[in-house]
């Protein structure tokens, strides 16, 4: 299984020339697609500088300072990555099967 990930999308809100917010999307893709064991899921999430308890998550900086890594770094990837792998595994490597019904069952009496 070989999974990808990317950073697909980043939407800055800025103040004062810093960046005080991020909107964030990151693309996870299983295998290539049109294999029988494709998936894709997106995760977004949205940060802010500062959190409402008062947790400095990070310190705002004009938007032509940040690396890619450093956005990357905003994003809960250890907790998606976690999520991904149970949605590959409930929906590629471990299906749900249906339940099938038996039309010619007999009312016992």
């Amino acid at each position: 299984m070989a999974v990808t990930k990317n950073l697909t999308g980043a939407t800055p809100y800025s103040k004062d020339s810093k960046v005080q917010e991020w909107d964030l999307t990151y693309t996870y893709e299983n295998d290539s697609e049109g294999d029988a064991t494709y998936y894709k899921s997106e995760f977004s999430t949205h940060v802010e500088a500062t959190d409402s308890d008062g947790t400095v998550v990070f310190t705002p900086k004009a938007q032509g300072s940040w690396s890619k890594a450093e956005i990357v770094e905003l994003c809960p990837v250890a907790h998606w990555d976690t999520v991904f792998a149970s949605q590959v595994d409930s929906v590629i490597t471990n299906p749900a099967v249906p339940a099938t019904p038996d039309n010619d069952f007999s009312i016992p009496s």
